[in-house]
Parts: C-alpha cells; structure tokens; sequence
C-alpha cells in the first residue's frame, strides 16, 4: 500500500512542477505558440501534452528530462517561427496558403472538393457571418488554421486582402453556380 502512496505523492509533485514549468515555457515563447493552429502548432501542442504526460506517469522519466524535452520543444517552434517569418520558403514549406472558396457569390467548385469542404460549410460559414445572400459575399477563404473568412461585397473597396490566397484571382471556367 505504501508503494501506491509514494506512486500518488510522486505523481502530485512532479506533475505539479511539471505543469509550472510547462506555462513559464510557453509564456517565454510567446504569443504564437497560443495562437490559432495550424499544423506545426499543432503537432507541438500534442508533443507538450505527451511529455507532461510521460512526466506524470511514468516513474522513469524524470523531471528534468521533462524539462528538457519542454525547453526542445519551445527552442525549435520558435526557431522554425524565427525562420518562418524570416524565409518565405521556409513559410511556405511549414504554413499552409489560404483558399479561396467561393468567389463574387459563385462556389468554385474543384477547390471545395480538393479541401474536402461541402457547399453546405461554405453557406454555414456565411450565415455564422450574418449574411442572408449568397449574392451578397464577395469571397470565402479557407484560412490556414481552418477557419472561414467571409468577404462582404462592397464597390468601394479593392480585394487587396486576396492577394496571397490560393486560386485568387478566379477565371469564370473555375466557378460553379450554387
């Protein structure tokens, strides 16, 4: 029974110390490693949630170990994001581009079944965004954290926040009525 409660004690401190550790890491590293996903960040985060998890439970992994799995974790997101931000090649080996979806009211429909989107995400994406009118959007976009970026249409403006999306501008053959 003793061996039960030193398992459990064992499992209160360490996790515990783990866990501080874990959000002094993460608060030094900055905002994007919070911030929404894409699939770097992702695989980051499940690699921070396994190594907390070996460090609770397994009695062979020490603390420090944890720790610096945790600070190799940190130092190399924030290098690839150094690296990232400072290379576009780099960006566009680690980042996905944003989709465009529909474009002036038309579904282009090669896209939609190439992101495995239905038109019935693109038309929730627009109602979630108030918009009654398909006629009414200017462009949907297939962010690169997932997300929907709905454009209302509107003659005073330009389409400058287009300019990096994939399959922007939009031929008329691409388009797909609704």
């Amino acid at each position: 029974m003793s061996g039960n409660w030193t398992t459990i004690f064992h499992t209160l401190v360490i996790g515990t110390l783990a866990y501080v550790v874990l959000i002094i890491l993460l608060r030094i590293s900055g905002k994007r490693t919070l911030s929404k996903w894409n699939a770097f960040d992702f695989i980051v985060t499940v690699a921070f949630g396994s190594i907390l998890g070996m460090i609770l439970l397994a009695e062979d992994t020490s603390l420090i170990q944890g720790i610096v799995g945790f600070g190799l974790l940190v130092i190399l997101q924030l290098t690839v994001s150094w690296l990232s931000v400072n290379s576009e090649q780099m960006q566009a080996l680690i980042k996905a581009k944003p989709t465009l979806l529909l474009y002036q009211g038309n579904m282009i429909a090669e896209t939609l079944k190439k992101e495995r989107i239905t038109q019935e995400d693109v038309l929730a994406a627009i109602r979630s965004h108030g918009i009654s009118a398909v006629e009414n959007v200017e462009a949907v976009v297939l962010e690169t954290n997932g997300n929907f970026s709905v454009i209302e249409k509107n003659q005073e403006t330009s389409s400058s926040a287009l300019i990096d999306v994939q399959g922007y501008p939009v031929t008329q053959k691409e388009l797909a009525k609704v």
